[in-house]
């Protein structure tokens, strides 16, 4: 603890963001950088706690309280604060693979079990650990580290996003041949095409580290969808072991009057559609355009406010999100205490851009659609939203009831349905007939990965269901470990 009176001495600070208004100009990252001097300031705040959570990944109320992956928090902020940068840089990489994703997209449970955060802001985790993480891409410490030697087996990965680059870094360190299958035309998974260009820089750092991995003896092979383009029962003849992280993405739907009007899609068709064409030919063609448009999003979490920023950036006319959850408080709730995490009121990127456009959070809470109104030509034209009450039913279970006398008329001519993700897409899982669980994930034990059949593991979304980010990087090395030992007995992978 290099400043024992550090949390006492300074307060919180962040780099500031780029204005919200100069920001919606561009698909440029949206945070800029703090200095040195002020990173070890930042540092100097961490307590160095006799009883530390920030680094626990306790699951309470159902909710990650402290790192999922286990990150060395107080070695690296006192380093930082010491000015040892690289060996800062060690220490985050024990743990952590790819430091430079969480640093961006992790909403940092970290931070809301800071010891500091029990009566004071925490500490900047989150920024501190990006910050390290770009000084060593910056300094060049960075480079390709291949494996000491080969053991000959071969593995391979389904799925190239958190859970899968995760579990391929690993194995491939541990000496094994790796090839990841990706369907989609570029590796990368949700952090490729899931999370918008202004919130995880593609080319500048999703690309930056995947070829990293290339160069250290990873193999990618996009376009091809197991099951479709190659059989399952060639993936099981060909490798020693297959490692299933397809992640979970089965889009929730919104049955309703008028749902097959043209002019409502998925949140993550839209954006899927957007960072593509932008990496393809920079927003000419092949996208969901919002410009000139009346947006509804429904829903919130992550993606919705994905689609918030995403529509601003195209010139849309409004947008509205529609949130069925009542508003979060401004403080903790009696309920949900420290070292839990904090279901409290904030402006995300998006709403704080919708806000310095168009006057006001674009959010209404307890809120639900009812009816998507047609244009008479088969074009969508509004949203029929009421208000709802949040009470229990005769089972016991919390259930939304509409108030009748609140109804109200949206103008939309784009809607986005951004409600979450069901599990896994189904006709992979049917292919190679691995037995699922009750939600239709892929039942695998936590810690064990192993499913159903000899030599095929699961981890991430496809098999704990919709999860941030980080928890797919714990099941991603957690899965490597298991298929090591599986394929030599052992494992020494941490």
């Amino acid at each position: 603890m290099g400043k024992p009176t550090g949390f006492i001495e300074y307060v919180r600070e962040l780099p500031a963001d780029r204005l919200p208004l100069d920001r919606i100009q561009d698909w440029d990252e949206i945070h800029q950088h703090m200095p040195d001097e002020k990173l070890r300031t930042q540092g100097a705040r961490c307590m160095d706690c006799g009883t530390p959570f920030c680094h626990t990944g306790t699951i309470i109320s159902g909710m990650a309280s402290g790192c999922p992956i286990n990150n060395l928090i107080p070695e690296w902020n006192d380093l930082v604060y010491r000015g040892l940068w690289q060996e800062a840089l060690d220490r985050l990489h024990k743990t952590n693979n790819f430091p430079e994703f969480t640093g961006r997209v992790c909403p940092a449970p970290c931070e809301g079990s800071c010891v500091l955060g029990i009566n004071n802001p925490p500490v900047t985790i989150k920024n501190i650990e990006v910050s390290i993480i770009d000084k060593g891409w910056e300094e060049g410490w960075i480079t390709p580290e291949l494996p000491a030697k080969r053991t000959g087996k071969k593995i391979a990965i389904v799925g190239s996003g958190p859970a899968g680059l995760t579990a391929a870094a690993q194995l491939n360190k541990a000496g094994h041949w790796v090839t990841v299958y990706e369907r989609s035309d570029r590796p990368g998974g949700l952090l490729m095409y899931g999370i918008p260009n202004m919130k995880l820089e593609k080319e500048s750092v999703v690309m930056r580290r995947l070829n990293v991995l290339e160069a250290e003896g990873v193999t990618f092979v996009c376009n091809v969808e197991i099951g479709k383009d190659l059989p399952v029962e060639t993936l099981l003849k060909e490798f020693d072991s297959v490692v299933l992280c397809t992640g979970a993405t089965k889009p929730r739907d919104l049955p309703i009057e008028g749902r097959n009007l043209k002019g409502i899609h998925f949140a993550m068709d839209f954006l899927t559609a957007n960072t593509k064409s932008l990496l393809d030919n920079h927003c000419g063609e092949d996208f969901i355009s919002a410009e000139g448009k009346d947006v509804v999003i429904i829903g919130g979490g992550d993606t919705g406010t994905d689609c918030v920023g995403t529509s601003l950036r195209h010139g849309c006319k409004s947008v509205v999100q529609v949130e069925i959850m009542p508003m979060p408080p401004t403080k903790r709730a009696a309920d949900n205490p420290w070292p839990e995490w904090p279901k409290v009121y904030k402006m995300d990127y998006g709403q704080e851009e919708a806000a310095a456009k168009f006057g006001e959070d674009p959010r209404t809470y307890l809120t639900t659609a009812v009816k998507f109104e047609d244009d008479e030509n088969g074009h969508v034209k509004a949203v029929h939203t009421v208000q709802v009450k949040w009470g229990k039913n005769d089972k016991g279970q919390f259930v939304p009831d509409r108030i009748p006398g609140t109804e109200k008329v949206l103008p939309a001519q784009l809607v986005l349905l951004a409600m979450g993700f069901l599990g896994p897409e189904q006709p992979l899982l049917d292919a190679l007939g691995v037995e699922r669980d009750a939600r239709s994930n892929v039942k695998a034990d936590y810690g064990s990965y192993t499913t159903s059949i000899s030599g095929v593991f699961a981890a991430g979304d496809c098999r704990r269901g919709q999860s941030l980010v980080v928890w797919a990087f714990n099941e991603g090395r957690g899965v490597a470990q298991a298929c090591d030992r599986y394929l030599m007995g052992s494992t020494d992978l941490p």
